[in-house]
């Protein structure tokens, strides 16, 4: 167990951006799988920005790899565009 007290409120400063970076992995992650999941195009083309807009922001945070980030952000568009 933690003795000092800035190592008590580091401990509580961890644990909080944790479970914010979760939240928002686990949402963009949703809303990629939700924009797979779109058969419309025109609705597909107006969530592709927001979808993009999460990645970039998981990308910015360091949540996950730029690289990974430009994959996915590729493919999703691809994904979009070649719906009829």
């Amino acid at each position: 167990m933690a003795h000092h007290r800035s190592a008590l409120k580091r401990i509580r400063q961890i644990d909080k951006r944790r479970l914010q970076n979760r939240y928002y992995k686990k949402t963009a992650r949703t809303a990629v799988k939700n924009l797979r999941d779109l058969k419309d195009k025109a609705e597909a083309v107006s969530f592709l920005p927001k979808v993009i807009s999460m990645i970039d922001k998981l990308a910015k945070r360091g949540n996950i790899h730029r690289n990974k980030a430009a994959n996915l952000k590729s493919g999703l568009t691809r994904h979009v565009n070649a719906l009829a």
